[in-house]
């Protein structure tokens, strides 16, 4: 796998990876397309670094501590995903033709074959009318009325245009994978899909300090059977890939940019199969920085901060293999996600069970930097 550079020409964007001389991770700053070794007493992990006052400020004022050109270690597989200590959460049903997927999920209780026949019969129902409605407003619960009373209502469209958004742990910290990684799906899924999102990185205080990419990889029949498999459905070996870097809020890029993100999808099967598709956060129904108040505040705290996933606008629906059973990952499938100021995450799936059993957690990470004379 290669990483294109151009992606990286202007911003800041730090990461983390895995240094065999330290038996461990570092945290790197990437500058003209080489990686510096910024990890000291003041920024052990990247969640130490989230939580300076000023973490641009203190990256631009750090000596030149080369470790490797970015391509060296794409090569050598050595990125790992950016963050580190940070809970990874995810927020649900946030674009309105992804909740309409969520809802025909529900409805063919987890059976791709049912899956056309509903699609039709909602939208007859719904329509475009979702598409401009601003998630818990008047005209949202006049909707929702309009729905019961049609007797399509579902938990998916409570979360996708009510007062309250869905927000789930996506993984635990320290697990996700980062570029070039394999990606898991749980050997129980048999219709799935990749989901494109844009991620941000938040501190203790609930600021958003910057953004990545993420695949938050999703087991249609095993939640689509109950809600209460979500749990089981997110959180997996290998389920979560995060990266490749975290751009940093500065004056070349703010939250601004990422209302405006555009991501792109592709997935390329051994068996030749292509599938293309886009996520425009344009579309999404609730303000990322709502999303963010919704998750972090005095009904919940975050000590060393967490990475949210926003939900996606790609809802696949392609035939892969029958006709009207839609798109299911196969075993190899590489998964690209882009943003043009972000860079790309590429991933291979794999089968939960078959990707590398993950083992270095909190206590690993705390011995190993104590170790260094970092902590």
């Amino acid at each position: 796998m290669t990483l294109p550079l151009d992606s990286f020409a202007t911003g800041t964007f730090v990461g983390r990876v895995w240094l065999d001389s330290a038996d461990g991770p570092a945290v790197v700053h990437l500058r003209d397309g080489v990686l510096h070794d910024v990890t000291s007493r003041d920024v052990p992990t990247m969640r130490d670094l989230l939580e300076l006052d000023d973490p641009v400020g203190w990256l631009r004022a750090q000596p030149a501590r080369p470790i490797m050109p970015l391509s060296d270690a794409v090569a050598r597989s050595m990125l790992l995903a950016p963050n580190d200590l940070q809970a990874v959460k995810a927020c649900g049903v946030t674009f309105a033709r992804s909740m309409l997927e969520r809802v025909i999920e529900e409805k063919a209780a987890g059976n791709p074959a049912l899956a056309a026949s509903i699609r039709e019969r909602v939208t007859a129902i719904i329509g475009d009318s979702l598409r401009n409605l601003k998630a818990g407003s008047e005209d949202a619960a006049k909707v929702k009325a309009a729905l019961i009373e049609e007797g399509v209502w579902s938990q998916y469209l409570e979360v996708g245009i009510g007062p309250d958004a869905e927000v789930f742990s996506k993984a635990q910290p320290m697990s996700s994978v980062g570029y070039g990684a394999d990606v898991g799906l749980h050997p129980i899924s048999s219709w799935n899909n990749p989901e494109p999102e844009i991620v941000l990185a938040v501190d203790s205080r609930g600021e958003v300090r910057g953004a990545t990419l993420g695949n938050d990889v999703n087991l249609r029949d095993v939640e689509g059977r109950s809600a209460l498999l979500l749990g089981k459905a997110k959180d997996n070996n290998a389920s979560c890939s995060i990266g490749p870097f975290i751009r940093l809020f500065d004056d070349t890029y703010s939250i601004d940019d990422v209302r405006n993100a555009e991501l792109d999808l592709a997935v390329e099967g051994q068996d030749g199969f292509k599938l293309a598709g886009k996520s425009s956060m344009k579309e999404i129904s609730r303000d990322p920085l709502d999303l963010v108040k919704q998750t972090v505040g005095r009904h919940h705290q975050y000590p060393d901060g967490f990475m949210l996933f926003m939900g996606t606008l790609f809802a696949p629906v392609e035939d892969r293999d029958h006709k009207g059973q839609g798109f299911t990952h196969k075993i190899g499938d590489k998964v690209t996600i882009s943003n043009a100021q972000l860079g790309s995450l590429c991933n291979i799936v794999r089968l939960s069970t078959d990707c590398a059993p993950w083992t270095f957690g909190t206590r690993a990470l705390m011995s190993n930097l104590a170790g260094r004379g970092l902590l």
